[in-house]
């Protein structure tokens, strides 16, 4: 059983991880025109600084790495938060956007700024697209995962 439940972790933060970072990558395109894989660079900077913006693929892939490690962390602990309070996926599409708003703010308030990153001023419309992205890309599909994989495990 535990294996299976392992398994399941594996598979929610890696789906959630690939829809967040594709969307960051569509999001970074359409609005600059410029390479899609500055973002995962972009993540890179958090541990190797403004030198992760001008390396190769080998930043690529550690932003890659550090991206899933990330998007692991906020499963594993989403996973656990709903073992703890089973009631929150009473309302799933609620409790989604809840978990999307608190990602977004523990990356902003606390991962971003504890980074090595080059800090980018807030905007309004930029917060936004941030936060709408957690949404949909992991708050919805967590909420929506875990009340599946509770439900077959009954």
């Amino acid at each position: 059983m535990r294996k299976l439940f392992t398994a399941k972790v594996l598979l929610a933060g890696i789906i959630v991880g690939t829809l967040d970072i594709c969307a960051a990558m569509l999001q970074f395109f359409l609005k600059t025109g410029k390479d899609p894989f500055i973002v995962p660079k972009f993540v890179a900077s958090g541990v190797f600084g403004s030198a992760a913006m001008k390396g190769g693929a080998n930043m690529i892939a550690w932003g890659f790495l550090f991206h899933y490690f990330i998007a692991m962390s906020f499963t594993v602990f989403f996973f656990w938060l709903c073992s703890k309070r089973p009631s929150l996926l009473t309302n799933r599409l609620l409790t989604g956007i809840g978990y999307g708003i608190f990602t977004w703010a523990v990356m902003r308030f606390v991962v971003v700024p504890l980074s090595l990153t080059n800090k980018q001023p807030a905007t309004l419309n930029g917060t936004l697209m941030a936060i709408l992205i957690l949404i949909v890309c992991i708050g919805i599909p967590l909420a929506y995962m875990v009340a599946a994989f509770r439900k077959q495990a009954e």
